[in-house]
């Protein structure tokens, strides 16, 4: 769970995780990313796992030092959610039966908890956001022939396959991992495959996407997506970490 400046959702996030007895089942591991506020003491005080950043290194940064802390340590599984509330933890119990359930081609190696499938709980969308959402889904299907329904979810179960791929050099972008992760994902033929997922509208803090950055963030996410479909089909690089099928 990353966490920049939350000191005014952390605690409901965490209360609501207690109350669906994920710390009795999981381990619980916050990136503190530089916070300038109460966010480290409140991790202290309530005794979870907390890796501090020295600088803030963003959102896909403090994700990213997550699956090194994971692939250091053994664990088998990965699921991330957000620390500003919108990613009800209840999502937990069910990404991570996805990620043990086996099919014909075996387990998923990326479980995408999205809020567009039947069962699924969400709240409105600003217009940019559904733009971006319609975006991303039509450049997915376009490159890959694959549907997503939720192509900019943060809420995501990993195989130990996909987190220590993820936490390689220039395997992951560090800035904003979105669309174009799951394009690379797709084309280098890891299993991918969606659940329904609970999520809140954020009630404190700014978000990411605030002001003009939704503008910058398509643009930018469109490039980044371009160019990760041509290093890999038409430089054939990272061809080597493709699984056989995707679902």
């Amino acid at each position: 769970m990353p966490a920049h400046n939350e000191e005014a959702n952390l605690p409901g996030v965490l209360d609501s995780l207690e109350e669906c007895g994920i710390p009795a089942i999981a381990d619980v591991l916050i990136i503190n990313d530089a916070s300038t506020d109460a966010t480290p003491g409140i991790i202290r005080a309530r005794g979870y796992r907390m890796v501090t950043n020295v600088f803030c290194l963003g959102y896909g940064g403090a994700i990213q030092v997550g699956y090194k802390y994971a692939v250091r340590y053994g664990y088998q599984y990965v699921i991330q959610m957000d620390a500003d509330g919108q990613h009800d933890p209840c999502n937990v119990p069910v990404i991570y039966g996805r990620l043990l359930e086996e099919d014909a081609g075996g387990p998923p190696d990326i479980v995408l908890g999205t809020r567009y499938l039947e069962g699924s709980h969400s709240f409105p969308l600003s217009l940019p956001k559904r733009m971006a959402h319609r975006l991303f889904r039509f450049l997915i299907r376009l490159l890959s022939g694959h549907t997503v329904s939720d192509p900019t979810t943060g809420l995501q179960g990993l195989s130990r396959r996909a987190f220590t791929f993820y936490a390689g050099y220039d395997n992951f972008d560090v800035k904003y991992p979105d669309a174009n992760m799951l394009i690379q994902m797709l084309l280098l033929h890891f299993r991918m495959v969606e659940v329904p997922a609970v999520m809140h509208a954020r009630t404190a803090g700014k978000s990411i996407h605030s002001g003009l950055r939704p503008l910058w963030y398509m643009i930018r996410m469109l490039f980044s997506t371009l160019a990760i479909a041509f290093q890999i089909n038409v430089l054939k690089i990272g061809a080597g970490e493709s699984r056989p099928q995707i679902i």
